[in-house]
């Protein structure tokens, strides 16, 4: 018989004690194997998400420096040819 996953579902030994919920010392122990497990990834993904984060807001100041030089060589062009008419 498989469990909601699909996965084989984990008999009880002979001498294992189950609670009332009919889980045993193996089936809690795949729990907090899994939890520990879906911790990790999600432990990663915090910090792919925090350095994506970081190299965003790099980028963002990067693009308004060069898109004030840009404005500001816009401007001085402009009033350089106001003065040659």
């Amino acid at each position: 018989m498989s469990g909601p996953n699909g996965e084989p579902h984990l008999s009880l030994g002979s001498g294992e004690a189950e609670d009332d919920n009919g889980f045993g010392e193996a089936e809690y122990a795949a729990i907090n194997s899994m939890l520990d497990q879906i911790n990790s990834c999600l432990d990663h993904l915090e910090e792919k998400n925090d350095h994506l984060h970081a190299r965003l807001k790099e980028l963002l100041e990067s693009n308004r420096q060069t898109r004030l030089e840009f404005q500001q060589q816009l401007s001085e062009g402009e009033g350089e040819a106001g003065m040659q008419t």
